[in-house]
């Protein structure tokens, strides 16, 4: 899920009616909750990193086809080429590294719950390079996050009924969150500057390559005649949808309602994805993975007025 904001003045298209914006991030927020599971059920049949290598390219080629219909497609100053290949690493490769094995040993519904802690590791990353300043309610809210994500691992023992590992799993996408929370700091001077659908883009794409290369070996390695098409129709859904159309729809929201509305959107995937993992996967959460859920939800909540209301004088005085 991805959090950087901002708007590219290269590629201009008009503003997404508000309704229509709304509407649009429903679907992004059930396709971001359906990929938790999808990928969960592929990764049974499937080498986590071939999946990774296969879905890339789609997710690429997605978000090339969306900009250059949309308009010239801007490349980056020379200077900050390697910034951007850095980026692509830290934001694509190791994150995605991290994601799909968290993913692979940890139930789906528990993975997305803590992916939702990444907000809250951003602004504290934010305010430690001084970009924020942290007031008691976004204090409140990083406590009730942190505590929240600390029962949702102990509540998840070191194995389920289906033998996986969660204890390692849930340590993986702790990483992740930290690894997208770094990407996300770390790339706002870029933001600033290009926009931030530019510079994901640019990292999507060189990221790809990386991930390309780790999984080769275990796309070679793999049977690809013998996957089934739910596991080819997970891969495009993974690749083109959940990466490719989704970001897209991020950032038109960004453009539509802003920051603020846009972000409270991703509120809604973790409590949805624990419902799609129950009914499809039969990953039945224990009583206190749902009070975590609950807690971590709401200090991202907080978190989140706390911005809206710091970013309220701005843009009135605007």
């Amino acid at each position: 899920m991805r959090h950087h904001y901002g708007t590219i003045a290269h590629v201009g298209s008009p503003v997404t009616p508000p309704a229509q914006a709304s509407a649009a991030l429903l679907v992004m927020v059930v396709i971001w909750a359906v990929n938790f599971a999808v990928a969960k059920n592929a990764l049974s049949h499937i080498d986590p990193l071939a999946f990774n290598a296969l879905r890339f390219p789609l997710a690429a080629l997605v978000v090339l086809v969306t900009l250059r219909l949309r308009g010239h497609v801007p490349l980056p100053e020379r200077r900050d080429v390697w910034k951007v290949l850095a980026l692509g690493v830290l934001g694509n490769v190791l994150y995605q590294q991290l994601f799909i094995f968290g993913l692979a040993n940890t139930r789906a519904g528990i993975a997305s719950v803590l992916l939702a802690g990444t907000p809250i590791v951003t602004t504290l990353l934010s305010a430690a390079l001084g970009h924020e300043r942290i007031g008691a309610l976004v204090w409140t809210g990083v406590a009730a996050s942190f505590a929240g994500i600390a029962l949702v691992v102990a509540s998840g023992g070191t194995a389920d009924a289906g033998g996986a590992h969660t204890l390692l799993g849930d340590a993986l996408m702790i990483g992740a969150t930290l690894a997208w929370a770094v990407y996300s700091v770390g790339s706002r001077p870029l933001v600033e500057r290009y926009g931030s659908v530019a510079v994901t883009a640019w990292t999507l794409w060189s990221g790809t390559i990386g991930v390309c290369l780790i999984g080769l070996p275990a796309v070679l390695a793999a049977d690809l005649s013998q996957l089934n098409w739910e596991v080819w129709a997970a891969i495009a859904y993974a690749g083109a949808l959940s990466i490719g159309l989704a970001y897209m729809i991020w950032y038109m929201g960004v453009r539509a309602l802003g920051n603020t509305r846009t972000a409270a959107y991703s509120n809604l995937v973790p409590a949805l994805a624990l419902l799609v993992a129950w009914l499809w996967l039969g990953e039945v959460p224990s009583p206190g993975q749902l009070v975590g859920a609950a807690v971590i939800l709401g200090g991202v909540a907080m978190v989140q007025i706390a911005a809206q209301r710091t970013a309220a004088p701005a843009a009135q005085a605007g």
